[in-house]
Order: structure tokens, then sequence, then C-alpha cells
């Protein structure tokens, strides 16, 4: 009898390291790079600039990122096309999440192909970032995002995609710890499950927030919250 790939032990605990250590590693600091477009464009600049001076980007890019995020990409797909969803009969939550898993999956395989493509190789016709992406271009990171989120149409498509690699990721901690015997007990494991639900709903607000601050100041929260980074500006003394 044919073995199923989604049923080969060692390749499924590398699906579950590519997607928690160096992806999840990489979505945090993606979200914590992002979450300074609160700040201005000019936080948020500097901040793609440092990423730029990183020693050996390329490689770190390419063996931390593209490559852990193919595999774990196309062997999901191997394991949703494979997979026997029961929600008609046993229409439990760990099911409906279990379906979730797959389809967020699924869509964010797409997700970022498109946002790679667009804003990290600029090859998106249409687009501002097309010739510019913000790969190279660190002085003009801000608004090169700025105008691809004044389309209403991108912006919902980033924050679908904002939220649903929240959940795919938050859930995912959830299906390793019960995969790797680190959560153990019925009611362990349903306290981790709430944990990895309030997770992703915080992961997918600050998310949003930051996208949104791309062409509103401070995002969703009132000015007030950013007024301290104004403040601890340096002021150059006059001349008299």
């Amino acid at each position: 009898m044919a073995i199923k790939i989604s049923k080969t032990f060692l390749m499924r605990k590398l699906h579950q390291i590519t997607g928690i250590v160096p992806l999840g590693t990489f979505y945090f600091v993606h979200l914590f790079t992002n979450s300074k477009s609160m700040s201005g464009d000019q936080v948020f600049n500097d901040s793609v600039a440092d990423i730029h001076h990183i020693p050996y980007l390329l490689f770190v890019e390419i063996g931390g990122i593209f490559l852990p995020l193919l595999f774990h990409s196309i062997y999901g797909i191997f394991i949703s096309a494979e997979a026997r969803n029961n929600v008609s009969n046993y229409g439990y939550g760990r099911n409906w999440f279990y379906v979730f898993q797959r389809v967020t999956g699924i869509f964010l395989f797409f997700f970022l192909i498109f946002h790679l493509a667009n804003l990290r190789f600029g090859l998106i016709p249409g687009l501002e970032s097309y010739g510019n992406p913000v790969a190279g271009n660190a002085d003009r990171a801000f608004a090169i995002v700025a105008a691809e989120f004044k389309n209403i149409w991108i912006l919902i498509f980033y924050i679908l995609g904002v939220t649903a690699t929240a959940w795919h990721l938050a859930y995912g901690f959830f299906l390793f710890a019960v995969d790797w015997g680190i959560v153990i007990g019925e009611k362990a494991q349903r306290y981790a499950l709430y944990g990895s639900v309030g997770l992703s709903i915080l992961l997918s607000i600050v998310g949003i927030n930051a996208a949104v601050a791309f062409i509103e100041p401070c995002g969703l929260l009132p000015r007030a919250f950013c007024e301290q980074v104004e403040k601890n500006e340096i002021v150059k003394p006059q001349k008299f």
C-alpha cells in the first residue's frame, strides 16, 4: 500500500519546524518593523535600511526565509490535498480550526508569492513598486508602501494576508506543542488552544494597525499613542 506523503514522520516534523522557527521568527521581525510605520516615514525607512545592512543578507534570505518557506508551503499543499475533512459529520471546534489552518495555508501560498513579487522584487506591472521595490530603496520604503495601500483592494488583500498569517502561525504553535508532547493532558491543551486563539487576535490587531499606519498616522490608534515619538526627537538649538 502506498504511503501518503502527508503521513511521513520526518517530513511532517520538518514541516512543523520550518513553520515555527525560521518563518515564525521572520514574521515577528517583519511585524515589528512594519509597526514602526506608526512613527512616520523616517523611522520606518531607517528600520528598512538597518535590514539592508545585515551582513550576507541575500544568503540569510535564501537559507532562512525562501527555502524554508518553499518547503513549508509545498508540503502544506500535499497535506491539504490528502486531508479528509469531516466537519460535516463532526462539527467540533478543533475540526473547524484544522480546516481554517489548511485554508489559510493555501491562501498564504498565493499571498506570499504576490507579496514577494510586489514589494521585494517589484515585478507586478501597474503597481507603485513595479521597478522600484522596497528592497534597495530604503529611503523611499514608506512612500512606496503608502502608495500601494492607497489602493483599497491592495490594502484589503494585505489585511487578509496579515490575519491569515496570524491565525496560521498562532494555531501552528498549538499544533507544534501538542505533536511534540510539550502540552500534555486535556486541560493543558484546552488552555493552550485558548492562548493560540488569543495570540492570533493580538497579532491580527497589531498587523492591521501597522498596515493602516501607512495611510493614517498612528494607524487605528489615537495619535496620542504616537506623540511620545515626536517628543523624543532631538531639537537643534536655534542660532540668534
